[in-house]
């Protein structure tokens, strides 16, 4: 773990024990990833109508009201702030196409990590509704699933966050992966 992990766990820690300037001293050293990983799940989504800015902003505030987190380490937060956003944009889908019904769906680009020029293009609903299948029916499997897609996490993170091996990882979300393909036919 490097310096910059640690002293963002270490901030964490303090957050969960209730001092409020661990979290005005955190937000700054994480905003950039926080950008980044925003950027990420919008340059999937082929007709955005949030901004970068909004979507950390909807997080964010998420985020510090989650009380009952027991924050690990800084890869942790990174994977729920992926979540959170995961629920932001598929509610913001929802709420802006609530009166449309398929006319103006949000698409999602996601790329194959074994062969990248191999694209497929996914409704974020659609997507939104086999991830909650898939919790059903093995919510690890999921869980890789929204850490991979949504948060950007690499096979080590996620084995760290879920304390499996990197394999293990590897395995599951080629399991995962071929279930949602299958599930979103």
């Amino acid at each position: 773990m490097n310096n910059k992990s640690i002293q963002v766990t270490r901030l964490l820690n303090r957050w969960q024990a209730g001092d409020q300037a661990a979290l005005d001293s955190l937000i700054p050293q994480v905003y950039t990833e926080l950008r980044d990983l925003a950027q990420a799940q919008l340059n999937r989504n082929k007709k955005n109508s949030i901004q970068c800015t909004e979507l950390i902003s909807e997080a964010y505030l998420r985020l510090v009201d989650v009380s009952t987190v027991d924050w690990k380490d800084r890869t942790h937060f990174f994977s729920m702030a992926a979540r959170t956003m995961r629920r932001v944009l598929v509610e913001q889908f929802r709420k802006s196409n609530a009166d449309k019904r398929g006319n103006n769906q949000t698409l999602l680009t996601f790329k194959d990590d074994i062969n990248p020029n191999n694209e497929q293009t996914i409704q974020l609903d659609c997507l939104d509704e086999a991830l909650q299948k898939l919790e059903q029916l093995d919510s690890r499997q999921a869980d890789i699933v929204t850490m991979k897609f949504f948060g950007g996490l690499s096979n080590d993170e996620i084995a760290g966050i879920l304390s499996v091996s990197s394999k293990t990882i590897q395995r599951e979300w080629a399991v995962a992966k071929l279930w949602l393909f299958r599930e979103l036919q």
